[in-house]
């Protein structure tokens, strides 16, 4: 849904950050803002700061930072409309109705009544578990040691031993025939008509992160096959895009989230205080899932059976991962098989010492790969220091490389200069050779020194607007190196002009997360000082160095027959010369 920039604003403008933020958070007032410990990490003295003049928060220890909409959506781990609206009600804010067009109203029809027989289906399999005829699963699950809360929290329930109970039970509810086959919750077949597709099995809801029923795993009691049955996919469910458990764990406010390979293993570990644990849904980890947990984390801890097919399921997942830009360890539970077994043997504290002791997932692949090599013969020991050789090359970085090669020569018995050499020698013969990394460092630390000093000039703009004229005398938004500082730059430029200094509502602009953090990073960069003689002096040096950067980028993209650009360099150069002269005031 498209809303417009004006209801946006108004929603976000009826929500104090403050008052929002205070309902989540302890805040504390100091000097103009408000300081607490920051939701988004563990941390022990306060570096989460919420400013009521700028509207928006900004933690100085892990980065977070955004407008009231940005902290919805971190904090509850929801969408930009689910969020809107959420304020919106808050505020007492009346949002416009959505258009749909006459296909759109159908496919969003189809949608309300799949999910409406989903939940009238998951009552039925409750009522059922409950039941008499429910007893044997209800023994199942006691067996298993679930809760009645832990039952009860994750919905589940039994399909009766009849394969027309739910058919028959639905019909009686006036639900049609084409509207049950897309359901998924049917079988057809020439000789039986229409059929359950569960029945005689203890029954899971797969919830979606709205808490909506979209599919149900059904799991065979006793020696039938297969052991777990899914919902096949309909207009509603994608198991390759939804996750086991994420309704609950995207709350679990746990910088990593725990990835396992069942529901029985997701139950157990929520009911063992470990809430941030999920599993995809019958199959492999996709690039999907993948693209799913980074919007929730940064960080992925493996937890999959440790027999055969966990280990092979584990290497097929930590490239997806990484390729999502997801950190990944790899938890270790011999000698136990699963999660469910190992913190029923061994508790719960043991399990989350395994969990701070995970092991990094590039070690824990050098570590399967060194299985397939007799390490006491001298050639297949050379061949697996090759194979790792070849594997470190593939990082970019060099103290990536540096790093790996330590840890690799830390576990295995071989020297840091030995292994250091193999992975140049690999480099060398499969990949261009970076011509001086020294400069190239260089040139990357003095690119973030001027970023550092655009991000400063825009902070300041909001704290002391009245810095505007002057700044925008020698600074201009085209002066700013990267393209989201340039869009930011403008709007700011733009309000200030008019004299409506809203840094929150710049926010707005941005949807993804990490250029809101971003935003809110240009808006909350700091520098020492102590005196204000001090702040005037580093005002004028940063003016200065941005000034200058930007002729030197102007100057290399200018076109030889631009005589217009080329007289606006050689007044922009002489201003530059004449910023020594240059008055501050705050």
């Amino acid at each position: 849904m498209f809303y417009s920039d004006d209801i946006i604003e108004e929603v976000r403008s009826r929500n104090d950050i403050v008052d929002v933020i205070s309902g989540y958070v302890k805040l504390q007032r100091k000097g103009s803002s408000y300081f607490g410990l920051c939701p988004f990490h563990n941390e022990k003295s306060p570096s989460f700061s919420v400013s009521p003049s700028k509207q928006m928060y900004y933690c100085f220890g892990c980065g977070a930072g955004g407008n009231v909409f940005t902290f919805i959506m971190e904090y509850e781990n929801y969408t930009f409309p689910e969020t809107l609206k959420l304020l919106a009600d808050r505020a007492g804010v009346s949002l416009p109705e959505q258009e749909y067009s006459e296909e759109a109203k159908r496919q969003r029809d189809r949608k309300s009544a799949v999910l409406e027989v989903n939940k009238m289906a998951a009552k039925y399999f409750y009522y059922q578990l409950r039941s008499p005829q429910g007893a044997k699963a209800m023994e199942y699950l006691k067996n298993r040691q679930l809760g009645d809360e832990t039952i009860k929290r994750f919905g589940l329930g039994y399909a009766g031993p009849y394969s027309d109970a739910l058919y028959r039970y639905l019909k009686k509810q006036g639900v049609s025939d084409q509207l049950l086959k897309e359901s998924g919750l049917m079988q057809v077949n020439e000789r039986q008509g229409m059929y359950d597709k569960f029945w005689n099995r203890v029954m899971f809801p797969i919830m979606d992160v709205n808490n909506k029923v979209i599919g149900f795993g059904g799991r065979v009691m006793g020696d039938g096959k297969p052991k777990y049955l899914n919902s096949p996919e309909t207009i509603i469910f994608d198991k390759s895009r939804n996750l086991y458990g994420l309704n609950f764990a995207r709350t679990a406010k746990k910088r990593y989230m725990l990835v396992c390979e069942g529901y029985m293993d997701v139950i157990s570990m929520h009911q063992a205080g470990f809430t941030n644990a999920v599993a995809s849904l019958g199959t492999a980890l996709t690039s999907q899932h993948a693209s799913l947990l980074k919007r929730y984390t940064d960080e992925v801890i493996l937890t999959y059976d440790s027999d055969e097919a966990g280990i092979r399921a584990a290497l097929r997942a930590i490239p997806l991962l990484k390729e999502a830009g997801v950190s990944t360890r790899v938890l270790h539970m011999e000698p136990y098989k699963d999660p469910d077994e190992f913190i029923k043997a061994l508790g719960t504290e043991a399990f989350q010492d395994r969990i701070d002791h995970a092991e990094n997932s590039f070690m824990f692949e050098v570590s399967v790969m060194q299985k397939s090599y007799d390490m006491k013969d001298p050639d297949a020991k050379t061949r697996f220091f090759q194979a790792v050789a070849s594997k470190i090359a593939g990082f970019e970085l060099e103290i990536e490389r540096e790093n790996y090669i330590e840890a690799v020569t830390g576990r295995y018995q071989i020297s840091f200069e030995g292994l250091r050499r193999m992975v140049m020698n690999v480099l060398m013969q499969g990949v261009p050779v970076r011509k001086a990394p020294v400069r190239q460092e260089a040139r990357q630390e003095k690119e973030d020194g001027i970023r550092k000093s655009q991000r400063l000039i825009l902070t300041w703009l909001c704290e002391y607007p009245k810095l505007f004229e002057t700044v925008s005398a020698y600074i201009r938004p085209e002066d700013f190196s990267d393209k989201l500082y340039r869009s930011v730059a403008s709007m700011l430029y733009e309000q200030l002009e008019h004299g409506q200094l809203n840094p929150a509502r710049i926010t707005n602009h941005f949807q993804d997360p990490e250029q809101q953090r971003t935003v809110a990073k240009l808006f909350n960069t700091e520098v020492p000082v102590e005196t204000p003689e001090e702040q005037k002096k580093a005002i004028k040096e940063t003016i200065h160095k941005v000034m200058e950067h930007g002729i030197k980028q102007r100057t290399a993209a200018l076109d030889p027959t631009d005589m217009e650009g080329l007289q606006k360099l050689i007044e922009s150069k002489r201003r530059l010369q004449e910023l020594e002269r240059l008055h501050i005031s705050l």
